[in-house]
């Protein structure tokens, strides 16, 4: 299972990288020829794209790899790690273009006026604006359906893209068909872009950084886990939930009564029960730890 996740993951990620230094090269070409602070941002923005796509690839085969002596629970923890990274480049991305449109800002109105950005320009956002809105949707769904952190985050790294983009292209737009005095909306336009992108990056980092310090469950999913435990013959009152999220897995540690006059064997059998109850609802790499009472 893990080996077919982790292909499919694999074929995401590398399909982006493909995109990602094609449209770098685009995106850098049209915003040198045509004059476009916006469209070199957005090309920089790209750069880091393609750099955080292999990031992301080395985690994925590090995560898919199977328990060993040092890693009991496995390795997912390196997926939430780099899907943190993740994180943390957007901020470093949505810093950089919020910098750059600034300067040009300032430089405008002092001894560096902005020009008039060209048609190409234009063009090269349109273009980057469908592409990374369908590897957005293609690589969303299919985090999801693999139950990947990275890979979701990673969807959300190319919406960013998509945001970063448009307003490129708002901004040219703009530059280009409003006239010379409308030239400021170029930088304008990647100043606004940069707090979407903040946005993005500082929901990924959260989601991640909660799981690495251990985070329960939901309160609804941790209800959801007693219910079904409960509904397990020979289990009685399951209590004393610990839960917790292991990259694409999740562990689970409870206390149940069983009977005071079943014999060990007898007891073990209602764990043995509940436990591939437990992983039948939640999958075959649940982590799952069940500590018997007396009744």
């Amino acid at each position: 299972m893990e080996k077919k996740r982790f292909a499919e993951a694999s074929k995401i990620v590398w399909l982006g990288f493909v995109a990602n230094v094609i449209l770098t090269l685009l995106k850098l070409l049209a915003g040198i020829l045509g004059r476009s602070a916006a469209m070199v941002a957005d090309a920089i923005h790209s750069i880091s794209d393609f750099m955080t796509d292999l990031v992301i690839a080395g985690s994925l085969k590090v995560a898919a790899k199977p328990r060993d002596g040092n890693h009991k629970y496995g390795h997912g923890k390196v997926e939430t790690l780099a899907a943190a990274f993740v994180g943390g480049v957007l901020c470093a991305v949505g810093a950089g273009i919020l910098y750059s449109g600034v300067k040009s800002i300032i430089g405008h109105f002092g001894d560096q006026p902005l020009n008039k950005p060209g048609m190409v320009a234009f063009y090269a956002a349109v273009i980057s604006i469908l592409i990374k809105e369908l590897l957005f949707r293609y690589t969303l769904v299919t985090g999801r359906q693999i139950n990947s952190n990275v890979l979701i985050a990673n969807a959300w790294h190319h919406r960013s893209d998509v945001y970063s983009s448009l307003g490129t292209l708002l901004g040219i737009g703009g530059a280009i068909f409003l006239g010379p005095r409308f030239v400021i909306l170029d930088p304008l336009a990647a100043i606004i872009v940069s707090f979407f992108i903040f946005k993005v990056a500082i929901g990924v980092m959260r989601e991640a950084l909660l799981e690495l310090i251990e985070t329960s469950l939901p309160h609804q999913k941790e209800q959801e886990i007693l219910q079904l435990a409960g509904k397990v013959e020979g289990v009685h009152e399951p209590h004393d939930l610990k839960t917790r999220k292991i990259g694409s897995n999740i562990a689970i540690d409870m206390h149940i009564l069983v009977r005071k006059d079943l014999n060990v064997e007898e007891a073990h059998d209602i764990t043995v029960r509940l436990e591939k109850c437990l992983r039948e609802k939640y999958g075959k790499g649940t982590h799952i730890s069940v500590h018997t009472e007396p009744l």
